[in-house]
């Protein structure tokens, strides 16, 4: 009886092995995900936003190419500084992630029409990580709807 029982322990082992080997690349998929939303939104606040913000002579000096004035070059530093913060909060990942999309054709446009186009590719680079946080978020859009009816 005790030989029946020690295939029963050594398959039940290789089973809980199986298992946690199955639902590790999930959790290495999920930790991989959340350090690509950090390492985005360091950038977007720090590298990019916040340069805008504090009119940083070449970011001063590209907007005036562009020929909307100071106030786009605010503008766009606000959205890349809040879209960056919303990239953190897990309920509001998915929208901002879909927003910096929007944000990223409209640096591709401005960057091909208004600029010399030198670095078109960066923003269009830049929609497929957030593409991906977007569709792999996405079920946070469901909590955000219900967090703001449930307020409304």
């Amino acid at each position: 009886m005790s030989q029946a029982a020690l295939p029963t322990t050594t398959a039940t082992a290789a089973t809980a092995d199986t298992s946690r080997t199955a639902a590790a690349p999930g959790h290495k998929a999920r930790i991989a995900l959340r350090t690509l939303q950090v390492v985005l939104a360091l950038f977007f606040i720090v590298a990019s936003g916040l340069p805008k913000l504090f009119a940083v002579s070449a970011a001063a000096e590209s907007f005036d190419k562009i020929g909307f004035g100071d106030w786009y070059m605010y503008f766009v530093g606000s959205l890349e500084v809040a879209g960056g913060i919303a990239l953190l909060i897990p309920v509001l990942s998915g929208v901002a992630a879909t927003a910096f999309i929007g944000l990223m054709i409209g640096a591709f446009i401005t960057n091909v029409t208004a600029l010399d186009g030198s670095y078109a590719a960066t923003p269009l680079i830049l929609i497929i990580p957030f593409a991906l946080i977007a569709w792999a978020r996405r079920h946070h859009n469901a909590e955000l709807v219900q967090l703001v009816r449930h307020r409304a």
